[in-house]
């Protein structure tokens, strides 16, 4: 079977002041947590493929259009 497509895509976008600030604590705090920097940049994705795994109503849609990546 063959592996699903894996390029990264790029992806611009303009934050608040207010959520960057929150963004850099959070990777601040990550830091200080698991011991190593992360760059917001690299935990943004993380992030959101979390959120978007624990919307029951988005992963209940997607079961229905046969979809589970």
């Amino acid at each position: 079977r063959r592996l699903p497509d894996r390029t990264p895509v790029k992806v611009a976008i303009s934050l608040s002041p207010e959520l960057n600030q929150a963004l850099l604590e959070y990777a601040a705090l990550y830091e200080e947590v698991y011991g190593r920097p992360e760059p917001m940049q690299e935990l943004i994705p993380a992030m959101l493929a979390s959120f978007l795994d624990g919307d029951k109503a988005f992963a209940s849609r997607r079961r229905e259009q046969g979809r589970t990546t």
